[in-house]
């Protein structure tokens, strides 16, 4: 078998999983992304199967190898619980799926792989393997195996770009689109924010920490029984406003971080926040007023109605394409080593 022998040139070296992963799986027509199976005459007899797709198979082999994969990017930051990893299996199923079903229908439509994506998974190989003696010596072997791997991994990026391709949209249907989206073609309200800072090191100790706290609660209690905000600002503040009282002007969005963002939000004009801990102290904030502008007219938004017009005709295409594929087409899943979903116990299949 053509991998068996790549397998000996390459012998045990740590190129061999990163290539024969892709290698072996294309002999047999399959890619981790996207698994398009068809069992050769050399396989066992009897592969557990996971999914099989009219006539295409998918492995349980082919299922854990995508699932780390896909694990590995996506739960970086720790090992996730039962109920996660049981929606999460369900999900790397789905997408396998999807993916025979994209490739088969590309190919129905004779699409060809995109070269320029071909050639840059190419590239990274070789730079990445650049010093390796290894796949210096089976490079031109296994270049036939990786660009077949990547050929069908483009392939439903293709059809994606054909499928998205809608056509342009009349005048009338883009302001039909736009008196229907009115809340698209508005800008966000523009909030006047004056602040205070009781400026902390972030290498203060927790006491220091309580210690600003509690002096801006006790102002807090001042400024919502009536004293001057401004005048506040300019005795108490360390932010580089308080000469001007604090006074930030108006805002658009994305101006303030997240959690600032959010407790502004929430007031009305005339309120002052609570104390709110950032990372160079206590703030408090007052919102003076929120101006809200008035709508855009069609003409100033037109072009702006085009592009979320055709971004959403595009999704409306792409979606129901996947949906008749999936409705037109057997497909049938043996989900028994996934985790039960809501109760999970068991560990995912390897």
């Amino acid at each position: 078998m053509k991998a068996e022998k790549i397998r000996n040139i390459l012998n045990t070296n740590s190129l061999v999983l990163a290539l024969l992963s892709g290698g072996m799986l294309l002999c047999t027509q399959i890619s981790m992304a996207n698994p398009v199976v068809a069992q050769s005459s050399n396989a066992p007899k009897k592969v557990p199967v996971f999914a099989k797709v009219g006539d295409v198979v998918i492995t349980w082999r082919e299922f854990s190898r995508a699932y780390r994969e896909e694990a590995r990017n996506k739960f970086f930051h720790g090992a996730p619980d039962d109920n996660t990893r049981a929606a999460f299996q369900r999900e790397v199923g789905n997408k396998l799926v999807t993916n025979v079903l994209l490739t088969q229908e590309a190919k129905r439509r004779k699409l060809k792989p995109d070269s320029a994506f071909v050639d840059q998974k190419l590239q990274k190989y070789d730079r990445q393997f650049s010093k390796d003696p290894k796949w210096l010596e089976a490079r031109k072997r296994v270049l036939p195996i990786l660009t077949k791997r990547f050929e069908n991994e483009s392939l439903p990026i293709v059809l994606e770009r054909v499928v998205r391709n809608v056509p342009q949209p009349t005048i009338k249907q883009l302001k039909e689109y736009f008196d229907a989206h009115p809340d698209k073609f508005t800008s966000p309200p523009q909030p006047k924010v004056s602040v205070i800072l009781i400026r902390v090191d972030p290498s203060s100790t927790t006491g220091e920490w309580d210690k600003a706290k509690e002096e801006a609660e006790g102002l807090v209690k001042r400024l919502r029984a009536g004293e001057d905000f401004a005048t506040m600002a300019k005795n108490y503040s360390g932010d580089i406003t308080a000469e001007d009282g604090g006074d930030m002007g108006y805002l658009h969005a994305g101006m303030l971080p997240g959690l600032p963002e959010q407790t502004v939000s929430k007031l009305q004009p005339g309120d002052t926040s609570d104390p709110v801990r950032l990372l160079e102290g206590v703030a408090i904030f007052r919102l003076t007023d929120r101006l809200q502008p008035p709508p855009l007219n069609f003409e100033a938004s037109q072009h702006r109605a085009k592009d979320l017009w055709l971004q959403e005709q595009g999704d409306i295409a792409w979606d129901s394409l996947k949906k008749k594929l999936r409705l037109n087409t057997p497909v049938h899943t043996d989900e028994s080593r996934f985790l039960p979903l809501g109760s999970a116990t068991e560990t995912p299949a390897k």
